[in-house]
């Protein structure tokens, strides 16, 4: 009788793995339950007993994410923690944006949840560690994640963006919408038209380019040293 082939043990690590690989692939909007299963060749009905349904899933996708930017944070060097923190910071945050930019769904998809992934506290208390040990209050170092925003996930949170509003993201498309409304907006529509990425910029939304990631995080890390006085 020939042997049986080895199949893996299913386990919540292994189904969300899977689920962040389907997403990567073809987009959040083809993560169902029944997909995953398919990819993972096992009934659907055995993935509810590691997730009890799609939103548990999509909660298990953010963390895996979110454990994903520690595993980055934690390769940086950390073995001069008396160093520049503006460094520090910058370091970390860029090694955010690497993980977001590998998964470029997961921005919008974080923005969605009604729970907070407990990993982001112990994230964010890392930064707020960093700030209390170069000299910063408390009060500042509150301050200062607040003007951050979504920064130390590596990535700016879109005020607005023509998706958001049922429009389009193609090039062609924006540009007729642009022309559209040059009379009516004639300073905001030079600034769009002047300011359209080149598609080699890596983005996660529609102004999110790397120059202006590192552009506002610069900015905002220089002002905090100017305050720290």
């Amino acid at each position: 009788m020939a042997a049986k082939a080895f199949r893996e043990p299913l386990s919540r690590e292994r189904v969300l793995a899977a689920a962040v690989v389907l997403a990567d692939a073809e987009g959040i909007k083809a993560l169902t339950m029944r997909r995953l299963a398919a990819d993972l060749d096992v009934e659907a009905m055995s993935l509810y007993y590691h997730l009890p349904g799609k939103e548990a899933l999509l909660d298990g996708v953010v963390e895996t994410v979110v454990a994903e930017i520690h595993d980055a944070v934690g390769r940086l060097d950390t073995t001069k923690p008396d160093g520049d923190w503006r460094t520090r910071l910058r370091q970390r945050f860029l090694a955010a944006r690497e993980v977001m930019l590998r998964h470029p769904w997961a921005s919008g998809l974080l923005g969605s949840r009604r729970t907070i992934p407990a990993g982001l506290f112990a994230y964010y208390d890392g930064i707020v560690g960093t700030l209390v040990g170069a000299g910063f209050s408390y009060h500042l170092a509150h301050r200062a994640l607040h003007a951050f925003g979504s920064l130390p996930l590596g990535f700016v949170q879109e005020i607005f963006s023509p998706a958001s509003a049922g429009g389009s993201m193609e090039v062609d498309a924006t540009e007729a919408d642009l022309t559209a409304m040059a009379e009516a907006l004639p300073y905001l529509t030079a600034m769009v038209a002047a300011e359209i990425h080149d598609v080699t910029d890596p983005t996660l939304g529609w102004c999110d380019s790397q120059v202006e990631f590192e552009f506002t995080l610069d900015l905002l890390l220089d002002g905090l040293e100017r305050l720290r006085g």
